[in-house]
């Protein structure tokens, strides 16, 4: 008798924070990408800060009998998350496990519809695009792979109409990237003309980074919100999903 195969468990790996709006986001966009999946088993596990742990998720499933697993990080970039803290947690799961790691979620066009969506909703048109520059402020990192990612994400962004874009970081100390901080772009975009600067955080979750992304858009006209839960979000965690889901499918013939 022919029985379906089962696909894969997606296990959504998150950071984890301290500040409890960031599991919350975490929780939400989960909820919208099951409720886009239904019948697909997705869990959530966090590096750090939050439970349950990465570990202690894998290790759940194997002990009800799951064998095979996407774990998709929760992440924009591909840095140091991504390259060194996962696949280390990956390598202790349980060996009976098999585990393909997704890609990260960025970049995707989606991304770029929430981006300028949530500018919308802080109260931009698009008639204000070609006057207004753009802030695409990022957490920070020093990964030359992340970096490059940021700055082709501005100029793609640039192109589709607004005054300008400027790539910042929360924190720019210490970073390789010659990026500003957030509020030192806003200054140098007000500098150039546009006659309005809006500031559009690159994270997916509020927490202490975002918090200094909007403490540093104080001299900004526009603050959008976080990407959020948006469902652009929630698709694109479904197409790396997909997309990691079929070499494993493959390799055990289902």
């Amino acid at each position: 008798m022919y029985r379906k195969p089962v696909p894969p468990v997606l296990v959504v790996i998150a950071h984890g924070s301290r500040d409890p709006r960031h599991a919350a986001t975490v929780h939400a966009l989960v909820r919208r990408v099951r409720s886009l999946r239904p019948g697909l088993r997705v869990e959530t596990g966090f590096l750090d800060f939050n439970i349950p742990s990465v570990q202690a998720v894998l290790e759940s499933l194997a002990a009800e009998g799951v064998r095979d697993v996407v774990a998709l990080p929760l992440l924009l970039t591909r840095a140091f998350h991504a390259k060194a803290d996962i696949p280390a947690v990956l390598r202790d799961a349980p060996a009976q496990l098999r585990i393909v790691q997704a890609e990260v979620l960025g970049p995707s066009p989606l991304l770029l519809t929430v981006l300028e969506r949530r500018l919308y909703e802080a109260g931009l048109t698009p008639a204000d695009k070609s006057s207004t520059g753009v802030v695409l402020a990022s957490a920070g990192s020093t990964d030359p792979e992340a970096i490059a990612v940021i700055a082709e994400i501005a100029r793609e962004w640039r192109r589709t109409g607004w005054c300008a874009v400027r790539p910042a970081f929360a924190s720019a100390a210490g970073s390789p990237s010659g990026f500003p901080r957030t509020e030192d772009a806003v200054r140098a975009l007000r500098a150039t003309g546009c006659a309005r600067v809006a500031v559009a955080p690159y994270v997916l979750a509020p927490g202490f980074l975002p918090d200094r992304i909007a403490r540093g858009a104080a001299e900004a006209d526009v603050l959008a919100e976080v990407l959020g839960p948006a469902p652009e979000v929630a698709r694109v965690l479904l197409e790396r999903y997909d997309a990691a889901r079929r070499p494993a499918l493959a390799a055990v013939g289902a």
